[in-house]
């Protein structure tokens, strides 16, 4: 049985680790909330924005003059990974990570062994993985998550849509969490370019409306396009960030109780240590004292 000094030494031990978890859990909860008042407010503009683009384009004569709906061989691809700048955040990371791999190997494990596959990631622990494990990582934005604003990630969506342009990538999809509950965050790849032109993709009131354009269809178009890509792109991260509180207050709620119960079992090992050590004592008093008395 372990002695009164080391039990005590865990109890604090845990104590400090529990007041850590705890402390931790309210912060993520007040990021939380500020996160999900984000993503609340911009889902019914993004979602509208994506369905208007998703109808006018489809209805432009031979596409138009859209290069963001071009289509090509897939010979070079890019993967936009959304993860978390830290840890503690349970399997928020690993589950994108897995989610990657497996994705890889089932869709994309032809154009890897050629080359032509490449790894954006936006988070820190993003681009530890990918280039710990010699990926192709395009490093230029992945510290976005320390000041997230739609001017910054701007600038990393216009950056990858330049690169689709130009005919360096093929198809581009973005990985990331979709922000759901506190407890549950939806894994989601979605084909960022070429932009998919659905007809069956728009189930609510903008696939049945006609629209008068002004000055051309295609103006509006090609005006909208960019804008809801970046949208769409900005849309992704903030869905990632609220993920991210969510699964750190989840994994935090966890630990402060795991905490709690490691405690309640130390403390009973605690007293009964403790009380078979003043057993002890007494027994040896009374062995004493009656060996005493025998001798006298």
């Amino acid at each position: 049985m372990a002695n009164l000094k080391e039990v005590k030494n865990r109890i604090v031990s845990i104590q400090s680790t529990q007041q850590i978890t705890s402390a931790m859990k309210m912060v993520a909860a007040a990021k939380l909330r500020k996160a999900q008042d984000k993503i609340t407010k911009m889902r019914p503009y993004s979602e509208r924005l994506t369905g208007i683009l998703k109808n006018v384009s489809a209805g432009l004569d031979d596409g138009g003059d859209n290069v963001y709906s071009t289509n090509r061989d897939v010979k070079k691809v890019l993967l936009v990974v959304v993860s978390s700048d830290r840890g503690l955040c349970g399997s928020f990371n690993s589950n994108i990570f897995k989610n990657t791999v497996a994705l890889i190997k089932k869709k994309y494990s032809d154009i890897q062994s050629k080359g032509g596959l490449y790894i954006l990631p936006i988070g820190k622990r993003s681009n530890e993985y990918f280039t710990k494990r010699k990926y192709q990582v395009i490093s230029d934005h992945y510290q976005l998550f320390q000041d997230l604003t739609f001017e910054n990630v701007k600038v990393a969506a216009e950056s990858t849509m330049d690169a689709f342009v130009k005919g360096d990538y093929d198809q581009i999809e973005l990985i990331y969490n979709e922000f759901k509950n506190v407890a549950t965050q939806i894994l989601k790849n979605e084909q960022f370019l070429p932009i998919v032109s659905s007809d069956e993709g728009t189930d609510d009131l903008t696939s049945s409306v006609d629209y008068l354009f002004e000055p051309s269809q295609a103006y509006v178009v090609n005006e909208i396009i960019p804008k809801s890509l970046k949208i769409q792109f900005y849309k992704a991260l903030l869905e990632s960030n609220a993920s991210e509180h969510g699964a750190r207050m989840t994994a935090m709620d966890q630990a402060t109780d795991n905490a709690g119960e490691l405690l309640k079992a130390l403390k009973l090992t605690y007293n009964r240590t403790r009380q078979a050590a003043i057993t002890k004592e007494i027994l040896e008093i009374v062995g004493g004292a009656e060996a005493l008395a025998a001798s006298s």
